[in-house]
């Protein structure tokens, strides 16, 4: 997938879940807002793949910079500057800022290091995290993916939408469960993809 734009096709495992996304928001009527970094708008590409998303997705900011972070979603400067862009805590203010900045029902964010450069000890390559936000609070999932870049990005694709549909559908599951400082369960996807 290296430089090559995402191509969302039927069968695919992001229509799939962009589709079910989507049935649940018009069921709802909720609507939707993102605010990704890593993924650099792979998770809007799979939502707008699928017709009829307008009747629920408001938009989506790729605020890969710090500056867009802050700029366009309001991310607190203090909050980068101790943190570091890629936590916890710039995921969940990500997604407040994604819901509250573009008006929608719920915001999601997705922040990381996709690889293959720009890990450490303490933030290792394929750190990930993704938050999300409505009007019952907010909360973040946190991962570390094993892939190579396009597999990261790919994965962190998915567990977006999979932390929405949890946060969303009525399956006794209310939000997305913060799983924050352990490793969360690989995303949906086939074996042989990435």
């Amino acid at each position: 997938m290296g430089g090559e734009p995402l191509v969302v096709t039927d069968g695919d495992p992001l229509v799939e879940l962009a589709t079910r996304l989507q049935a649940v928001c018009l069921t709802t009527g909720r609507t939707v807002a993102l605010a990704e970094s890593c993924t650099g708008g792979m998770v809007s590409a799979a939502l707008t793949a699928v017709s009829g998303s307008s009747g629920y997705f408001v938009g989506g900011v790729v605020s890969y910079s710090n500056d867009a972070k802050r700029n366009l979603l309001g991310v607190d400067p203090a909050i980068l500057d101790a943190h570091g862009a890629v936590s916890a805590q710039v995921a969940r203010a990500m997604a407040i800022g994604a819901r509250e900045r573009l008006g929608a029902d719920i915001g999601a964010a997705v922040t990381g290091i996709a690889g293959p450069d720009g890990g450490s000890a303490a933030k290792p390559v394929g750190l990930t995290y993704v938050g999300v936000a409505d009007e019952a609070g907010s909360n973040v999932r946190r991962v570390v993916w094993p892939g190579d870049r396009a597999a990261n990005r790919m994965d962190s694709t998915i567990l977006v939408l999979e932390v929405l549909l949890a946060r969303l559908e009525p399956s006794g599951e209310p939000s997305a469960p913060p799983v924050e400082g352990s490793s969360a369960p690989g995303p949906t996807r086939p074996a042989d993809a990435g």
